[in-house]
């Protein structure tokens, strides 16, 4: 008898995506409570290694929330605009999902890598590099789980849909 996790690992992945989210915004509060300091006509605030820690920690757990949902969500596969318009309505989900999971992926995480980097203790010099990064990353955090839980939902019910039609065809079951 097969068991179904689906359930647990859409909160596994969602829970996962919030405290990375609330991670990166107080790594931006714990950034804004470190003085600030002036350079010519830049002004940003002296490393915090709390702001630091929390940064990375938000980058890790963000990184595991997608690496989870991708590797259990399965390979989704489109190979042309013909292919995806014939497409089961699933397919057609878990695609545009993958691709604004992966969209937002790469935004948040660049977001969070340069905030956390501007924390770190080897920094020397005042950039520009200091404008609520780590905010809009914790944000885009949780957007990347309003996408990446229907991506996974929408995959495993395209695989449950074409084990069903190869079954109905008389074709051997694809096991999981």
């Amino acid at each position: 008898m097969a068991k179904n996790y689906g359930f647990l690992i859409c909160i596994l992945v969602m829970v996962m995506d919030i405290v990375a989210g609330i991670l990166g915004i107080q790594a931006e509060t714990a950034q804004n409570k470190e003085k600030p300091m002036k350079v010519w006509i830049f002004e940003c605030r002296y490393p915090s290694h709390q702001a630091f820690q929390l940064g990375l920690a938000a980058v890790i757990l963000l990184s595991l929330a997608h690496i989870i949902a991708n590797l259990l969500g399965g390979c989704v596969c489109v190979w042309s605009k013909d292919q995806y318009r014939t497409a089961t309505a699933n397919r057609q989900l878990a695609v545009a999902f993958l691709i604004f999971s992966w969209i937002v992926l790469a935004v948040a995480f660049s977001m969070l890598i340069i905030g956390t980097l501007a924390n770190s203790r080897s920094r020397k010099s005042c950039g520009i590099f200091n404008h609520r990064f780590l905010f809009i990353g914790g944000i885009l955090c949780f957007i990347h789980g309003l996408f990446t839980v229907p991506y996974y939902v929408s995959a495993t019910a395209m695989r449950r849909e074409e084990k069903r039609r190869l079954e109905s065809l008389g074709g051997p079951a694809i096991r999981r």
